[in-house]
């Protein structure tokens, strides 16, 4: 089939790379524009677009997707078949009509579930068991098109945002090609959503990673891992930002206010929460490196009854 690739982050590559593989003929890949990074704000292209052009394949970066002169500009290449794998700009009518087998959406989650942004994090921070990837067949609205086909993914209970990320992406590329082939076969089965089984889940941001310490242990433990690698949780230690990479939960109570270190072992930070005892094992403080928390203490004095706010 003739493809129209739209994807930006690194969730997208594998799904393009899948496709090619599959000898389908990528005639565009569309992204966001790029976008300057780092202390120094040198221009960095987004992962799809550095992947296709490795493959030859032409880039296009329109601001607004939904423009005129941008419908017009997709129309010219005649594709059987749109793929979008977080994108991240919402498509219009026009542009959802134009091929032949319409647009299919590769979405990180179960559907009608974790519908919007940041299905994987909110998966791990929420603790569910089992998560997967969902193609559908898009509509004008925000992840509410009818279903193709579905892929379930069991969570580790140590798994965190980022490698559900990789294991979703690595499922989402290999559901989507065998979901093109049913299409193109003409085997492809079309459900509809339950509305009443839907969940919204909205966009994160740095902030969302400040811990509360009068949550409970269980519910910050799965915070650190839903938000490890990005954006991180975080809290402060004598007016220092300090990055939370991993803990385990222990179920007792300190009395002690929540925040307080409440016991310093070789290896762990004991802190209480408004319920249960998080244990810190890895940590980065703020201008340092991320190191287990022994090491951490080696260099770092510490005392019990310190409060993390």
């Amino acid at each position: 089939m003739r493809v129209i690739f739209m994807g930006t982050p690194d969730f997208s590559v594998g799904i393009l790379e899948e496709i090619i593989k599959a000898g389908h003929e990528v005639v565009l890949a569309v992204t966001q524009p790029d976008k300057p990074k780092g202390r120094g704000n040198t221009v960095q292209f987004p992962p799809v677009k550095e992947t296709a052009l490795t493959h030859g394949i032409e880039v296009y970066q329109p601001t607004k997707i939904r423009d005129a002169e941008c419908v017009e500009y997709l129309r010219k290449y005649h594709a059987d078949i749109m793929i979008v794998a977080a994108f991240g700009q919402i498509l219009s009518k026009e542009i959802l009509d134009m091929p032949r087998y319409g647009c299919v959406n590769v979405h990180a989650s179960l559907l009608p579930k974790y519908r919007g942004a940041a299905p994987i994090q909110w998966a791990v921070i929420n603790g569910e068991k089992v998560s997967g990837v969902t193609t559908m067949r898009m509509d004008i609205g925000i992840d509410t098109g009818d279903m193709i086909e579905k892929v379930e993914v069991p969570l580790d209970k140590e798994e965190t945002g980022g490698s559900l990320f990789d294991r979703l992406a690595e499922e989402g590329a290999k559901l989507c090609v065998h979901t093109m082939s049913e299409i193109e076969a003409g085997r492809a089965t079309y459900t509809k959503q339950d509305e009443s089984e839907a969940t919204h889940t909205s966009m994160i941001k740095k902030q969302f990673g400040k811990i509360d310490w009068t949550k409970s242990a269980v519910e910050i433990e799965r915070l650190v891992r839903g938000l490890n690698p990005w954006p991180s949780a975080y809290t402060s230690l004598n007016g220092k930002t300090l990055k939370i990479w991993r803990t385990s939960v222990e179920e007792a109570d300190s009395g002690a206010k929540a925040g307080t270190i409440v016991s310093l072992k070789k290896d762990e930070i004991a802190v209480q929460t408004g319920k249960g005892i998080l244990l810190l094992q890895e940590v980065q403080l703020e201008g340092k490196k991320r190191m287990p928390v022994d090491a951490f203490l080696r260099g770092y004095q510490l005392e019990k009854g310190a409060l993390l706010q």
